[in-house]
């Protein structure tokens, strides 16, 4: 009995001490953190009184009386087992997921080809690559035919600039600038084409020299409660002959947000031009935009007023002007539907700098005056159905001071002189616009402009024609092959020549329709070949009147990337 009590009580023993070292070693799940072992203490207690029953015996020659009874406490007791007190490394090998590679960037092109008409096409963009930093960039481009539209190298033309510019990236603030140039070289070749008339090329040469230097800063990616832009633009132009005109423009805007549903937005715009030819002339502007916007659920108010100023006095220009600004969006779906309507009128600043880059035949000793919008009337809207296609429409009505339009000149009928409607130039405008975006294989779209021209003096809207339309297209094949694609569509225009002998003729200009195709196919990731094909259907047609333009144009060419 004794044997078996012990066995008992060592069975009991080994039990205890075993759970006791599995939740030891339950507890301590962080032995890779350098956790220890806590000192632990065991007291097992046992009470039994272990009592066994008189046997019934039948026969004994003499009686034995059984011990009494007694309670009998019986206490077993452990002594404390401790660990070194040291940590224990477990070695331990993690597992990582192998980081993706940042896919190669080219950031850099050149680009080569030659056409008939004895083009030369060459183009180059530089830019450094991913950098949270800064970014500067310089690019180049020259493209020139030797040949023309007519008599040769009478009507040949050139394009050049070259460019720098960059950003530098601040915690609250970004600034950056650029410098360019550029020149273009052009021939008045739009005159009578008679036997007995003889032309020296250099009489009819005309080249444009363009500088351009800006700078600005601004921290509107800094989540401030104000946020500013400031640009700096320098603009300077000089012709062949004697014209030339320097730009001096300053602009400042700012927005401030009062919560999260209203704003306050400033604008002002500053712009002195000195204008030299056979005569000097200085024209400054000056234009103020205070706005108050506030949200009204999926309403949004816009509030102000647009305060503007000229020296011009070209057609007794109204130089101090204040136009009311009014806008109501609202946006039914969000970010998928926005309809707006709004009244409002604007100056719009003019330089000879953007005459000449729109019409490079100008005549010289033009007039430039601002366009005076003074009033307009406006709805439209902008839609994105499923993320793919996008589409915009726009109708608006709109009077008009000093709106510029091109004429063939009394003094040459081959160059154009600025006119301008006396009175007020009333246009009814539509536009419209949709587009299919299919990842980055296949895109669509389609545009039109309308434009309603009702003039007070002018018999006709010289050379503004009334509809300009265009669809596009591009189609990338795997990543090979890249087509470009764009049938465009402008409608006719008028433009009254004056004869030697004093009279004149209402001439109209050619109905537009061309289309121009472009293929790039990639050797590899560096190397690339390119066609361009412009004006396929091949007709010498007139954007202005005595200036065909080419037939069928054909470039070719290759393009390195590195």
């Amino acid at each position: 009995m004794k044997n078996k009590a012990k066995l008992a009580s060592l069975a009991i023993v080994l039990s205890v001490g075993f759970s006791y070292l599995n939740k030891v070693q339950a507890q301590n799940n962080g032995w890779n953190e350098g956790a220890k072992l806590e000192d632990t203490q065991v007291i097992v207690e046992k009470n039994r009184v272990i009592e066994l029953p008189q046997a019934a015996r039948n026969f004994e020659k003499f009686r034995i009386d059984p011990p009494a009874a007694a309670e009998r406490n019986v206490r077993y007791r452990f002594t404390d087992y401790r660990l070194p007190q040291q940590d224990i490394n477990l070695q331990m090998k993690v597992l990582t997921i192998k980081q993706d590679e940042l896919n190669k960037l080219y950031g850099n092109y050149l680009k080569a080809g030659i056409g008939n008409y004895a083009s030369l096409y060459l183009k180059g963009y530089f830019h450094n690559k991913r950098n949270e930093d800064y970014d500067i960039g310089a690019d180049f481009s020259h493209v020139a035919s030797g040949r023309g539209p007519v008599e040769n190298k009478y009507s040949a033309a050139a394009n050049s600039h070259i460019a720098v510019h960059g950003e530098r990236y601040m915690k609250d603030l970004t600034v950056g600038g650029g410098l360019r140039y550029g020149r273009d070289k052009n021939h008045f070749y739009g005159y009578d084409q008679t036997p007995e008339r003889e032309i020296e090329i250099d009489t009819i040469r005309q080249v444009f020299n363009r500088v351009a230097a800006n700078a600005f800063l601004h921290n509107q990616t800094s989540g401030a409660p104000f946020l500013y832009r400031g640009d700096l633009k320098i603009n300077y132009l000089k012709d062949r002959f004697e014209a030339s005109e320097s730009n001096l423009h300053l602009g400042l805007n700012g927005e401030y947000s009062i919560d999260s549903l209203s704003a306050f937005r400033v604008a002002t715009e500053f712009s002195f031009v000195t204008h030299k030819d056979s005569a000097s002339v200085t024209r400054s502007f000056f234009k103020l935009q205070p706005t108050y916007e506030r949200q009204l659920g999926a309403l949004t108010l816009s509030l102000g007023a647009n305060v503007a100023y000229t020296g011009d006095e070209v057609n007794d220009a109204r130089q101090f002007n204040i136009y009311p600004m009014v806008r109501i969006g609202l946006e039914p779906v969000k970010d998928n539907l926005l309809i707006y309507a709004g009244v409002g009128g604007d100056l719009e600043r003019v330089t000879l700098n953007s005459l000449t880059e729109e019409n490079p035949f100008l005549a010289p000793n033009v007039q430039v005056a601002d366009i005076n919008k003074g009033l307009e009337i406006y709805a439209g809207f902008t839609a994105n159905v499923a993320n793919y296609v996008n589409l915009t429409g726009r109708v608006a009505y709109q009077n008009y001071r000093n709106l510029y339009f091109y004429n063939n000149s009394r003094a040459d009928s081959a160059k154009f002189d600025l006119v301008y409607d006396d009175g007020v130039t009333n246009v009814f405008n539509v536009f419209a616009e949709a587009g299919f975006n299919y990842s980055d294989e296949f895109r669509f779209g389609l545009k039109a402009d309308y434009k309603k021209y009702n003039t007070a003096s002018l018999e006709q809207p010289f050379h503004r024609p009334e509809l300009m339309a265009s669809i596009y297209g591009t189609y990338n094949f795997y990543d090979k092959i890249l087509f470009n694609t764009e049938l465009y569509y402008i409608g006719s225009a008028y433009g009254r020549v004056f004869r030697p002998d004093g009279t004149s003729v209402l001439k109209e200009t050619d109905t537009i329709v061309d289309l121009n195709l472009k293929g790039d196919y990639k050797f590899t990731n560096n190397f690339t070949i390119f066609v361009m094909a412009n004006n396929l259907f091949g007709k010498k047609y007139e954007r202005f009147v005595q200036y065909p333009s080419k037939s069928i144009n054909l470039i070719g060419g290759v393009t390195y990337s590195f």
